[in-house]
Formats: structure tokens, C-alpha cells, sequence
């Protein structure tokens, strides 16, 4: 069972289609009460992308129905393995060369850490102390030419095959799903979000955005700044504010869940 006894979660989530595309292919999650939150981007220029992403949100969004599992970071992680299967089953019923798939990253909070699931491209950041930290390295070309040296981060976010990813649930029968524990301190934050948001917002820029203000702040501000930016794909962004718990008895959670227009 999740024991949440030393701190208080507050956390704002967004998305938007985006400059240019109507259909937003974008799915997010935050369940604060069970200490768990998603984002999901339907893999880009394959069919029903949407479809997949909301599968997978709506997967691990079974948890605030379901009994407390002891595990809860290997509960999504079964989740996402079941969607998985369930994806392409139904591409192989679609037809030939049918990919239904989507990334996902998962934050689950577990007593005094957290777990960071992913596959794909789609980020968790952590923020500490004024240093912004990625926890999840993307599954793609492009993130292995970085970690060689062969490319630096902005030529990366420019690159024409920054697209392209090699890992997603729906993509492969063998899905692997990547984990990192990382501990919890009072006045963490957490950036969770899809490729819409790092191809046009830096590093840099969401440290000193998340730097101030609180969390409805945050998300706000970050999605505007890439919507600025004439972003071509959609963006979706979840930010979570870590608080010290005043009363060790009674835990509080605030949930902001809303849809940027």
C-alpha cells in the first residue's frame, strides 16, 4: 500500500492540439490522491494515435477504482504492458503495416520516492533547489546521436528526424518500459510532458519558468510559450508541487486538472 505521511501534492495539467493540427493526440492523467500522473502522445503520422494515448491514460486511470495494490509502480508498469498487447492486437485486425501506438511517462510517488515509467519520447523532469534535472532519456535516433556527442540539444530539437522513436506501447510485442527511483524532498517539483513542449521550449527556459510560482502557474505559462513558438504538434503538460506535510495524520491532496484553450 502507497503511504503518502511527510508531504502534500498539489499539481496542474494541460493540453492543447496546438498551431496546426485539429486532432490532439495527447492524453494526460492526474490522480494525486493515489500519487500517480501520465502523459501520453499517440505516436506521430500512424493511425489513431489518439486512440492509443487515451488506452493507456484510461489503463492506468483503473487504479482509482481498483484496490490499493502493494506495488504501485509495478501496477502501472502491468498496465502499460496489458495496453500494449491490447494495441496490437487490434493493428493487426486493422491491417497490414498498422502501427496503433503511443508514448508514455508515468509518475508514480511512493512513501519518500517516486518512479519515473516511460517509452517513447514523451519527459519527466525534476526540479530541485533551483536545478532542473531529466529523469527519463527519450527512446529515439536522435537522443542516442546527444548521448554520443554527435549532436548538441538544440541541434536536436531542430533535427528532421527528431521524430522518429524506436520504443512505444503498440510498437513492439516485447515492450520494455524503462524505471528510475528518485527520491522525494519537500519543495520538489515535477515537470511531466509530450514532444510538443521540449521541440520548441529549451531546458533552460523550463527551468527558469518553474523556478517561480506554483504549479497552475507553471503549466499555464509553459503551454503559452510553445503555443507562441507556432507549435506544430500538440502539447501537454502536467506540473507537480511538492510541499512539506504540516500533519503528519492527515493527508491532503489538491488536484487542478484543465483542458488550455
Amino acid at each position: 500500500m502507497t503511504h503518502f505521511n511527510s508531504f502534500l501534492f498539489s499539481s496542474e495539467g494541460g493540453t492543447h492540439p496546438g498551431q496546426v493540427r485539429t486532432i490532439n493526440q495527447d492524453a494526460f492523467l492526474a490522480l494525486p490522491e493515489m500519487g500517480v500522473w501520465a502523459v501520453a502522445d499517440g505516436v506521430g503520422g500512424h493511425q489513431r494515435g489518439d486512440t492509443a494515448s487515451k488506452a493507456v491514460v484510461d489503463a492506468i486511470a483503473r487504479l482509482a477504482d481498483a484496490d490499493p495494490p502493494d506495488n504501485l509502480a509495478e501496477w502501472v508498469r502491468r498496465q502499460i504492458l496489458d495496453v500494449n498487447s491490447l494495441l496490437i492486437q487490434a493493428a493487426r485486425r486493422a491491417g497490414p503495416d498498422t502501427i496503433i501506438g503511443s508514448t508514455v511517462a508515468v509518475l508514480v510517488a511512493e512513501g519518500q520516492r517516486c518512479v519515473c515509467l516511460w517509452a517513447g519520447d514523451s519527459r519527466i523532469y525534476g526540479m530541485r533547489r533551483g536545478k532542473l534535472s531529466r529523469l527519463t532519456r527519450d527512446h529515439s535516433q536522435v537522443e542516442d546521436l546527444v548521448l554520443q556527442g554527435r549532436l548538441s540539444a538544440a541541434e536536436a530539437m531542430q533535427h528532421p528526424d527528431a521524430n522518429v522513436i524506436y520504443r512505444a506501447v503498440g510498437k513492439s510485442e516485447d515492450l520494455e518500459v524503462d524505471a528510475l527511483a528518485y527520491d522525494i524532498y519537500a519543495r520538489d517539483k515535477f515537470l511531466l510532458c509530450t514532444d510538443g513542449l521540449t521541440k520548441e521550449v529549451n531546458d533552460e527556459e523550463i527551468a527558469a519558468i518553474l523556478m517561480t510560482g506554483a504549479c497552475h502557474d507553471n503549466c499555464r505559462t509553459l503551454v503559452d510559450l510553445a503555443l507562441s513558438r507556432n507549435c506544430r504538434d500538440n502539447v501537454s503538460v502536467i506540473v507537480v508541487d511538492v510541499s512539506p506535510q504540516p500533519d503528519s495524520e492527515a493527508t491532503v491532496f489538491v488536484a487542478r486538472n484543465a483542458a488550455v484553450r
